[in-house]
């Protein structure tokens, strides 16, 4: 029986390819995941261990409001330089400096614009001298207008030392000018620490313009007497400063970093794991298509083996066989591919930014190949064994009547399909409307098993629904003698079919769900915009770095003083703890001026005047934490102390405004005084163009904002999804691919079936390009039959997500046709590539061997 199978299994090489194609990328994505994050994570440890070599023990601020470390209040979490004083005093400190060090200095390029680092920090620093940096051209600022940078940094902008360079930082979004004096470099003369910008400024430079308090620090570096155990002095020294203050080792440093960064790396798993799980859940489709047609087509061999003493068990066994062949093959391929892209990708993300990142070395953890083989096998063993099980209830006598089994009633697998589509459907519900409780990612994992769940039951309805909408579809190629039979052998078998059909609907349902929430989102915010908002113009930035976008809120003075302004309120925004919660808090000038151009209305209280000491919030707000007007609440905010505040109004739910709001008295005590966005009202007639122009003249020197009128802030804010929709079409890109090898595979395979049929057709007249074109109209129908169920399927997901969010300000759904018609034209154009090789091979089938055929 074993040697009966492989000689089966070495007789179809060419479909067993196709059918392991779908494996290979299922299990390159995930193999290759596990071994980029591994390389990447190998390396920052190596990185941080060899920044932070020459620091024994680290003193650090505490932030008021994000409750970490040095910098995590935006960068200004500071301690005063008596701290300084005191360590040194320590027993067992042999010296300790003080630096100031955040994430908050930003580069300008000799093109006017900001220099991006791709997410990597823009740290502006003190520069101390020795430790970790080293000069290696020029010299060490020695004035408040010298600077000095890191070698990446200066060769990915072409700075040299005696360059002028533009700096916007924390305190300050006005670029300033600087004279480069020096470049520096990192141990192992790296010239970044993996792609990172660093602005050495002097201390007294680096205190002004990135923490707003002269004589203050970030950290305390501390160095250990010779003889002194790291971890001792550490506790000695927190014992002797207070709880005001973390204190580490270098080590603890290093590791807690490489945690961050590796946390950080999980984003890039998520991305190629979903890669793979588009791979192998559409895969699955062509490999249970490929196994059902392979165990039809050897029914009688497998009767025949039945009826010489066979058991039912050899049978589904020697399907299994066949299966795990395919699966330990693809396995192996898929998992030298993964360390491939693994490897390409981390060489890759090491050239970002200048190249600052050393590679560890590829590395092939053990989950990589653990995954591959788990993944490779369960898969094929999945696909295989449901047909493998179906052939072993036919009775050896019907099965040798003929080559192929008859089509079986779809009673069972519809119910079935509408139980599991039910299922789905209450389950992407309910992960949608917000129940699913404070669970981690509870809504998010429902979300996606419903999706999941609705994918698989609406595959398994697709037969019901495959034969009519087939047969249509068909009726546009029904002209001729091939179309008429095209179309008839599309809709011969519904469950192939559709099993074939379901593979690109799954992309094209993707892909269409997120158009639809894209295009209801652009709608809905037209909407808002138009109706609700008596705004003409917005000054704001998108943050793209630890440096939030602002501007000098003197603008809006001179803004308020141009021609055909009616009116204007400038608003900044911050990080806050209230009553113990981190949230947001914003402070408005004019709060009868957002009010008018916001549409706030008071549920309770005053909302058009506020004071120092009180606070507005919105009704929602309000409710979840049981406040009313009159109530106080303790605020913590990034500067000074503790304070009580008194609610002094509350304003309906808002679709553009929500949150806390406090008067411009409290704006000393923010990460920044800048101003984060600034409305524009124009009197009745005014023309926006004319005074757009003015005030973009107001911000030239500002690189981090812009001004916008309604249809910029619309596009713009709806381009923020233009990231998930490159995704998507990606992953839409890689179902096409496996839809394009199962639709070969099925054609290939139905050839072969039908290779009598062939033979007689050619034989009463049918001619090789007739015969193609029948092959041709086969795929072409499928292909747009998947496109059409997965526009059909997105729509109604994507309808399903913004109904859900109707709450949160999606008011107005919204189609893509024109994508929706792209999605179909383009599986025409998919069909017609998948039908040449098999419809080459149907062209040449020599007529008399195929009427002889079994």
């Amino acid at each position: 029986m074993l040697r009966a199978t492989f000689k089966s299994l070495l007789s179809r090489k060419l479909r067993l390819i196709l059918s392991g194609l779908a494996v290979i990328l299922g299990v390159m994505f995930v193999s290759g995941a596990f071994v980029l994050t591994d390389t990447l994570g190998r390396s920052f440890t190596n990185l941080f261990q060899t920044a932070f070599v020459s620091t024994d023990v680290q003193v650090a601020a505490k932030a008021k409001v994000a409750g970490g470390d040095a910098g995590s209040d935006q960068g200004i979490a500071s301690l005063p330089s008596s701290v300084v004083d005191q360590v040194k005093g320590i027993s067992g400190v042999a010296d300790a400096d003080g630096q100031v060090w955040i994430d908050g200095a930003q580069a300008i390029g000799k093109n006017g614009k900001v220099i991006s680092t791709f997410g990597s920090p823009q740290f502006g620093i003190s520069w101390v001298g020795g430790g970790n940096q080293t000069i290696n051209a020029g010299t060490a600022p020695s004035a408040d207008d010298e600077v000095v940078i890191n070698a990446g940094l200066a060769k990915t902008a072409g700075f040299a030392v005696g360059d002028n360079i533009r700096i916007i930082t924390m305190q300050q979004s006005t670029p300033a000018t600087f004279h480069l004096v020096g470049t520096f470099t990192y141990p192992g003369n790296r010239g970044s620490l993996g792609g990172e910008q660093t602005i050495a400024f002097t201390t007294a430079a680096a205190q002004r313009l990135l923490l707003g308090a002269p004589d203050s620090f970030s950290v305390v570096n501390v160095r250990a007497a010779p003889g002194v155990d790291d971890n001792a002095l550490r506790d000695r020294i927190a014992a002797q400063i207070g709880g005001d203050y973390t204190v580490k080792t270098g080590k603890q440093l290093a590791d807690d970093n490489a945690s961050d960064v590796k946390q950080g790396l999980s984003f890039f798993n998520y991305i190629l794991l979903g890669f793979a799980g588009v791979a192998l859940f559409v895969g699955t489709f062509l490999i249970l298509n490929t196994f059902s047609i392979i165990v039809a087509q050897r029914t009688r061999e497998l009767a025949l083996l039945r009826a010489v003493g066979a058991s039912r068990r050899q049978m589904i066994g020697s399907v299994l066989i066949e299966a795990t062949v395919i699966g330990l093959l693809a396995s192996v391929v898929g998992l030298g591919a993964g360390i491939g892209v693994g490897a390409l990708l981390a060489v890759l993300f090491s050239s970002a930014g200048g190249g600052g990142l050393q590679l560890a070395g590829i590395g092939v953890p053990p989950s990589a190949i653990i995954g591959a083989f788990a993944v490779g096998l369960i898969i094929t063993w999945v696909a295989a064994l449901m047909p493998a099980l179906r052939a072993s209830r036919i009775p050896p006598i019907a099965a040798m009547r003929d080559a192929a089994t008859a089509d079986r009633p779809l009673t069972q697998i519809s119910i079935v399909g509408g139980a599991v589509t039910a299922v789905g459907a209450g389950l992407l519900g309910f992960g949608l409307s917000g129940r699913a409780g404070s669970a981690h990612n509870a809504t998010l994992w429902l979300i996606l098993s419903g999706v999941l769940v609705s994918f698989i039951g609406v595959a398994l309805l697709t037969p019901l629904i495959c034969r009519p909408v087939v047969s249509a579809l068909g009726r546009l190629f029904s002209w001729s003698v091939p179309g008429q039979l095209g179309r008839r052998n599309s809709a011969r078998n519904p469950r192939r079919t559709a099993t074939t059909a379901a593979a690109l609907m799954v992309g094209v349902a993707l892909i269409t769900g997120v158009y639809v929430i894209r295009s209801s989102v652009t709608a809905s915010l037209t909407q808002l915009v138009n109706k609700e908002v008596s705004v003409d113009m917005i000054i704001y930035g998108q943050q793209s770095s630890g440096i939030p976008p602002t501007f000098d809120p003197k603008v809006m003075d001179q803004v308020k003083a141009l021609s055909g302004v009616s009116e204007t309120s400038t608003l900044y925004a911050d990080a806050a703890r209230i009553n113990g919660d981190r949230t947001g808090l914003a402070a408005v000038d004019d709060v009868a001026a957002l009010d008018d151009m916001a549409g706030l209305k008071a549920a309770s209280g005053t909302i058009t005047s506020i004071s120092d000491g009180q606070l507005i919030v919105d009704q929602p707000e309000a409710d979840a934490h049981h406040l009313k007007v009159g109530d106080q609440v303790k605020v913590q905010l990034a500067r000074g102390p503790e304070r009580t505040f008194t609610l002094t109004g509350i304003y309906a739910k808002n679709n553009v405004t929500s949150g806390w709001i406090s008067s411009t008295a409290n704006v000393a005590d923010f990460s920044t005084s800048q101003a984060s966005q600034g409305l524009i009202k124009l009197a009745p007639g005014t023309p926006v163009g004319p005074v757009k122009a003015e005030v973009n003249t107001l911000l030239a020197d500002n690189p981090l904002v812009n001004v916008a009128d309604r249809s910029d802030y619309v596009k713009q804010q709806s381009d923020q999804l233009n990231f998930v929709v490159n995704m998507i079409q990606i992953l839409l890109f890689l179902a096409i691919l496996i839809a394009v090898l199962g639709i070969i595979n099925t054609l290939a395979l139905s050839v072969l079936e039908r290779t009598r049929e062939l033979g007689l057709l050619r034989a009463i007249g049918l001619r090789r390009a007739q015969a193609m074109r029948m092959i041709t109209v086969e795929a072409v129908v499928i292909s747009v039959f998947g496109a059409l169920l997965g526009v059909a399927v997105g729509t109604g997901l994507g309808a399903a997500v913004v109904r859900a969010l109707k709450d949160d300000g999606f008011t107005t759904l919204s189609f893509p046709w024109a994508q929706m018609v792209e999605y179909l034209v383009l599986a025409a154009i998919v069909g017609v590539v998948a039908a040449v090789l098999p419809a080459i091979r149907a062209a040449r089938v020599n007529v008399l061997e195929a009427i002889a055929y079994e």
